[in-house]
């Protein structure tokens, strides 16, 4: 079998950088591929949200050793960064580095990945066919080949609509000048569009118990803003109880908060929520929907939908995957990631046998790996790709050998998933 020479990754993020390092590392030449004009495009979307986890669970060892080569004084393993913070200090300052920066093309957007010649149904000389990526930008179209294709493109771009079916409700997609995906930066850049309005939030996880408490708080500075929490089904008992519970210190906090603020009356909440349309009227947003079964009524200004990402395949229609049917990440992660079986933040190490694909040596890695499910640990990133370009550079022992330490976690406690 002829060696991996070059790779190409999709994605210039924590997640794009550290396999870029790990395989520059390895000498194998990377190119990276980030739609966005700078590392990190996706992150810097939600730049002003804290995260739930310290640095230490941030930076890679790759990307770090880089770094700390040319002078970088390091980061604080115990403070908590804000995602602009995790750009700003770590991903920008590695991306400028000449190891990496020669590898990175900006503001290029990839729209299909196949096999050179040969098409999806095609197996006659699929094996050792290089892969071919087809990308645009400002210059006009480009084909590029590699060895191997890493894609880690991330979920930001593709939001979960408001239907609990997985669809847009009717009236969700012709006002979408009030309907917000994500995390709406309510206490900076956009704060105007929600000062004095009345907000409803959907969405059960702690995203959604990050925009509330924002929200909290301009209704402490700005008098009329109203805060309306809509969860789809009827877990608020055990939501704040894991936020109460949680280890991690930030969830904890977040739980408590909100479950003050409900008590004092701050904030409503409506449970089992199911929207079945949207109207505009003069006076804002007429919501029709179901509440515990029974048909309510809701007027609002604005309504920001935290109901999770599901992955974007259209770009890899033509390889041969290995997804599975309902969570859509590889077949052999689906299992240890299903939301329908595991509530957990991390999952037992998995690597290279985990993410390989019918197609040979095309990976999908990080948050896009974990298909529709919404838990994800950068750490585990960051052995996935070890993983990954330790087997690209033939070192199969090594990609099967598991490095991933969670700080502070006790030895038998590592990789494991709670029940």
């Amino acid at each position: 079998m002829k060696p991996i020479e070059e790779v190409i990754i999709i994605g210039a993020g924590p997640i794009g950088l550290a396999a870029a390092a790990r395989l520059v590392e390895k000498g194998i030449r990377p190119t990276v591929i980030e739609k966005g004009h700078t590392v990190g495009a996706a992150i810097l979307k939600w730049g002003h949200v804290s995260l739930f986890t310290p640095w230490s669970y941030m930076v890679d060892e790759a990307v770090a050793n880089l770094l700390t080569r040319h002078g970088w004084s390091g980061v604080d393993a115990n403070v908590t960064p804000t995602g602009r913070q995790v750009v700003e200090q770590y991903l920008q300052p590695a991306a400028e580095l000449p190891e990496l920066a020669e590898h990175i093309r900006y503001s290029t957007e990839v729209f299909g990945v196949s096999k050179a010649g040969i098409s999806k149904h095609t197996t006659l000389g699929r094996d050792s066919a290089r892969f071919v990526v087809h990308c645009r930008n400002e210059q006009g179209i480009q084909v590029l080949h590699s060895d191997a294709v890493i894609d880690a493109s991330g979920t930001w771009s593709t939001p979960n609509p408001l239907g609990l079916d997985g669809l847009p409700v009717p009236g969700e997609l012709a006002n979408q000048e009030s309907v917000y995906y994500g995390i709406p930066d309510i206490l900076g850049t956009q704060r105007n569009g929600f000062a004095r309005k009345r907000t409803l939030v959907v969405g059960a996880g702690h995203s959604a118990m990050n925009i509330v408490l924002d929200l909290l708080r301009l209704q402490t500075v700005a008098s009329g803003t109203e805060v309306i929490w809509g969860l789809r089904k009827d877990n608020i008992d055990k939501l704040l109880g894991k936020g109460i519970n949680d280890k991690v210190p930030a969830r904890r906090q977040l739980g408590l908060a909100a479950k003050e603020a409900m008590e004092h009356g701050a904030l409503k909440l409506v449970s089992q929520l199911d929207i079945k349309e949207l109207t505009r009227t003069e006076h804002g947003l007429d919501i029709s929907a179901l509440a515990a079964g029974t048909h309510i009524k809701m007027q609002v200004d604005n309504i920001i939908v935290a109901t999770g990402f599901s992955p974007d395949l259209e770009m890899l229609r033509e390889l041969r995957l290995d997804l599975d049917h309902i969570v859509e990440a590889p077949s052999r992660l689906a299992p240890l990631i299903d939301p329908n079986l595991h509530s957990c933040g991390s999952v037992r190490t998995h690597g290279v046998d985990e993410l390989s694909h019918h197609d040979r040596h095309f990976y999908i890695v990080g948050m896009k790996s974990y298909g529709r499910a919404p838990t994800f640990l950068m750490l585990t990133g960051y052995e996935q790709v070890r993983s990954i370009v330790e087997s690209l550079a033939g070192n199969d022992v090594a990609a099967r050998s598991s490095q991933l330490r969670f700080p502070g976690a006790p030895e038998t406690q590592q990789g494991a998933c709670c029940s």
